[in-house]
């Protein structure tokens, strides 16, 4: 488990989503409000943006988000219009490294999940992997269930070029769904194409983990943002509905698709 913040507008420095609102990331990996099967996220953290070349870049780290002396640095400094970022709370199974810690990226995306799939190494890998062209097994450097996701979601979109994210996220929880058979999954994702946001707040067998979005907050001008738990306490956060992709667009308001 984990808890996700995304920002889509004007250019902001990362400390303005990363560290200083009075809920932020950095305070939420150590004082969560609505974790439900962990008190900390104290098993690392990252960030994701776009170059001004339109390439994903990641920073993570496998140490707890407040104790990377490089973290208020790079935050005053590093400058986005879009930005990804988490913080971790390991499942059994899946070790604390720098593999292991998300966000993940590719040539064209961005991606983090925030959740678990039960006996996941077991019932629904071996399901999964088999599905996977074996172009895209280099690529898995850790043992996650997130990291499997986004390699799937990837192949989809690469075999489907014309698919729209949001219905290769809905065919990413339809399969997934059917390998678990049964066994509780907890699919929360937010992906970027770096144009827009993509969140999806689903589950089953299980309560779908909390995620909000606002665009309406007067500490982000002009902007739009999903978070696991409000950064603030304006009180124009929405919850996401359950078993529903958001998408967050620049030049649209934001649109909601039943899973």
């Amino acid at each position: 488990m984990c808890r996700i913040a995304a920002y889509l507008g004007a250019a902001i420095a990362l400390e303005k989503l990363l560290l200083e609102p009075p809920h932020s990331l950095l305070v939420q990996g150590w004082a969560p409000r609505e974790l439900r099967y962990a008190r900390l996220n104290a098993d690392g953290f990252g960030f994701g943006w776009y170059s001004e070349d339109g390439q994903p870049a990641v920073y993570v780290n496998p140490c707890p988000i407040w104790s990377d002396p490089n973290l208020a640095p790079l935050a005053h400094t590093l400058v986005s219009d879009l930005w990804l970022a988490s913080v971790r709370s390991a499942t059994p199974g899946n070790p604390v490294n720098h593999a292991n810690t998300q966000p993940f990226a590719d040539g064209e995306f961005l991606f983090d999940h925030n959740g678990l799939i039960d006996d996941f190494h077991r019932q629904v890998r071996p399901r999964l992997t088999a599905e996977l062209d074996p172009t895209y097994l280099p690529s898995i450097r850790g043992n996650t269930e997130s990291e499997y996701l986004f390699a799937l979601l990837r192949q989809l979109l690469n075999d489907n070029p014309d698919m729209p994210v949001e219905s290769a996220l809905g065919e990413l929880m339809q399969r997934v769904e059917d390998w678990a058979d049964g066994h509780r999954a907890l699919m929360n994702l937010v992906v970027s194409d770096g144009e827009r946001l993509y969140a999806v707040r689903h589950a089953w067998g299980d309560e779908c983990p909390t995620l909000y979005y606002t665009t309406d907050d007067e500490t982000f001008p002009d902007a739009q943002l999903i978070a696991s738990e409000p950064l603030t306490e304006s009180g124009v956060w929405q919850s996401v509905p359950e078993h529903q992709i958001l998408i967050l667009d620049p030049e649209e308001p934001p649109d909601l698709l039943s899973l």
